[in-house]
């Protein structure tokens, strides 16, 4: 199985239903704020414009992440805005977040099928990981 090929096929169909993914960026924030109401009241008083372009531009950091198993200093920068000491977005939401991708995924990708989700979830994972294991750290991303 090629991980990286089977993701970038499926990220390529969900990104082309529409110009530059907006109905697939939209759908997984639709879903994830519907999905609990923690994310709800964590996104109140958000932007969702602005969110759906910050979360395309997080993919990219997530995706360079993946390859070079090196945090640029986005990456950085948003692991310390989501700790504890910030924004507070625990652990368990990112399992939730990664639930809600897969399943918007699965409506958007015409070929997804169990290697297409593995491949998602492998690629996202070691992103989610340097998140939440800066939860409690805060300030202490620095390479």
């Amino acid at each position: 199985m090629d991980i990286e090929n089977l993701f970038d096929a499926s990220y390529l169909r969900v990104l082309g239903r529409e110009v530059e993914g907006r109905a697939f960026f939209a759908a997984f924030y639709e879903r994830f704020l519907a999905a609990s109401p923690e994310v709800a009241v964590k996104f109140r008083h958000t932007d969702m414009a602005r969110q759906r372009a910050m979360l395309k531009k997080s993919f990219y950091h997530l995706l360079a992440f993946y390859a070079s198993s090196h945090a640029d200093y986005y990456l950085q920068e948003v692991a310390v805005s989501h700790s504890r000491a910030q924004l507070d977005i625990a652990p368990a939401l990112y399992d939730l977040w990664l639930e809600t991708l897969i399943d918007t995924v699965r409506a958007y990708d015409d070929q997804f099928d169990d290697e297409v989700e593995l491949a998602w979830r492998l690629v996202m994972t070691p992103g989610i990981v340097f998140m939440t294991f800066h939860y409690d750290r805060g300030d202490e991303c620095d390479d």
